[in-house]
C-alpha cells in the first residue's frame, strides 16, 4: 500500500483514500465487456490473495454486488468477524477505492477486516465463475441501477433470469436482500422475487430480527443520502427455499 503520509489520495488524519480521486459514472452498462480476469471457476479463486490471514478452508459466505464504496462491506465486516464477504463492483475506479480502503483499515486496525475484500466484475454475467452451488448465505442488491427506460430493464440486476443464477449460488436458508429509493424498481424487484419458485418473503417478525437488515438504510452512500433527504425506500428480503420436489 502507498504512504499515506506523502500521498495525495489520501487523508493524512484518517490513513483512508478520498473519494474524490476515484469518483467515476454513477453507474456502467453491465451488458458491456471490460478488460477484467474472470476465474474459470470457483476453484480457480485465490482466496489467499484477499483474506491473506483467514483460514484457507473457509469460504466466502456474503455477496455484495455492485457494492459502490464498501460501506456495507466494511459495516458487516465487524457484524460477522468470522465470515468472508466479497464486495463485486464493475467500475474500475470504485473498486480500487473499495481496495485501498480495506487495507487502509486493516494497518489501522490490526487483526479488523480481514474478512472483507472486493473484486471488479461483471456479476450479472460472471456469478457461477466466482461461486459454487450453494456457496453463499446472504446476497444484497443495495441501490442498483434502476435503468427507466423498458428497454433497458434487461440490464436490471434483479431479473427472473438472475434469479435463477442467484438460487443456485445460494444455500437453502440464504437471504437476498434488495433495496432502492425508486418505488417503480421496488415493485419490480419484489415482484421478480414473488414469483420465483426458489424465494419465499422473511416475516415482519424475521426481519425485525435480522442485523443485516438494519444496515440496508444506514450503511451505504447512498441510503445515507435517501436519509438526509427524508426519501422513502423499498425493500424486498427474501430467503432461498427448496424446491418442492426436492429437499435442497
Amino acid at each position: 500500500m502507498s504512504d499515506t503520509r506523502t500521498n495525495p489520495t489520501f487523508s493524512k488524519s484518517t490513513g483512508l483514500p478520498r473519494k474524490r480521486f476515484y469518483r467515476a459514472r454513477a453507474h456502467s452498462n453491465p451488458l458491456s465487456d471490460s478488460h477484467f480476469p474472470v476465474p474459470l471457476t470457483p476453484a480457480h479463486v485465490d482466496y489467499s490473495l484477499h483474506y491473506p490471514q483467514a483460514d484457507s478452508s473457509k469460504k466466502i459466505k456474503f455477496a455484495d454486488i455492485g457494492c459502490g464504496f464498501g460501506g456495507l462491506l466494511i459495516s458487516l465486516s465487524t457484524l460477522f468477524p468470522e465470515t468472508l464477504m466479497i464486495g463485486m463492483e464493475l467500475r474500475d475506479k470504485v473498486s480500487e477505492y473499495v481496495k485501498e480502503r480495506i487495507l487502509s483499515l486493516r494497518v489501522a486496525n490490526p487483526g479488523q477486516y480481514q474478512n472483507i475484500s472486493v473484486v471488479r466484475t461483471n456479476s450479472m454475467k460472471y456469478i457461477p465463475n466466482h461461486f459454487e452451488k450453494a456457496q453463499l448465505s446472504k446476497m444484497f442488491f443495495l441501490f442498483p441501477d434502476p435503468h427507466f427506460k423498458e428497454k433497458n430493464h434487461r440490464r436490471r440486476v434483479i431479473s427472473p433470469f438472475l434469479l435463477d443464477e442467484y438460487a443456485y449460488v445460494l444455500e437453502v436458508g440464504g437471504i437476498i436482500y434488495t433495496i432502492t429509493d425508486v418505488e417503480e424498481l421496488g415493485e419490480w424487484m419484489k415482484s421478480c422475487l414473488e414469483n420465483h419458485p426458489l424465494f419465499e418473503p422473511l416475516t415482519e417478525k424475521e426481519l425485525e430480527a435480522d442485523p443485516a437488515v438494519k444496515l440496508l438504510t444506514s450503511a451505504t452512500e447512498e441510503g445515507q443520502k435517501v436519509a438526509r433527504n427524508d426519501g422513502q425506500t423499498f425493500q424486498a428480503v427474501f430467503r432461498r427455499i427448496a424446491r418442492s420436489d426436492q429437499i435442497s
